[in-house]
């Protein structure tokens, strides 16, 4: 911007005044464009990540683990085999806090072995208070070590009060997944 001194004829001053509407709207112009940017590089971004922009305003909160310590959300574990007698430890209970009604739920799964053929049977469930369930995940993965999915969101069921999120991984129709160690978690969100 020119700095005006005492010598500044009339048709300088003219001049200067009637350029400042132009520098005005140039400066409002660059403003938008600056803002314009600036919103198509969010809306690229969630779009990359596959979250849409109502997704990226909800809060979550991690499920605490059933059986934890109570200061982990996070549980790691290793695919072992089937029981003859008792249970396998294939399953994983998250418990769904009754003080927040969630909308929405999200699994997530990371692999900790590096075995590049390292397979996880992965299955999902929603637990209900009535003894339901549903499945929400059922395939089997091969993810590098250290990366992982996430899976969902999953809607709440209308009607049903959900009770605990599972997550089961590991199958006796699948022994190759033998000692193939992951993390999971889930969150709720509202």
């Amino acid at each position: 911007m020119q700095i005006m001194q005492k010598s500044t004829s009339p048709l300088q001053m003219t001049s200067l005044l009637n350029s400042m509407p132009t520098m005005m709207s140039l400066s409002l112009s660059a403003m938008a464009f600056q803002r314009t940017s600036a919103l198509i590089t969010a809306a690229l971004l969630l779009s990359a990540t596959g979250v849409s922009p109502a997704l990226a305003a909800e809060k979550c909160m991690f499920l605490k683990p059933i059986g934890g310590d109570g200061t982990n959300p996070v549980v790691a574990k290793s695919v072992g085999a089937g029981k003859l007698l008792g249970k396998p430890n294939w399953n994983t209970d998250f418990l769904v806090d009754q003080d927040h009604p969630f909308k929405s739920f999200k699994f997530f799964f990371t692999a900790n072995s590096s075995d590049t053929k390292a397979k996880y049977p992965v299955e999902g469930f929603m637990k209900f208070s009535d003894g339901s369930s549903l499945k929400v995940i059922n395939e089997t993965m091969n993810p590098p070590i250290g990366s992982g999915r996430m899976f969902g969101p999953f809607q709440a069921v209308p009607g049903k009060q959900a009770k605990e999120m599972n997550f089961k991984v590991g199958a006796s129709s699948d022994p190759g997944s033998l000692g193939f160690s992951y993390r999971v978690s889930v969150q709720g969100c509202h």
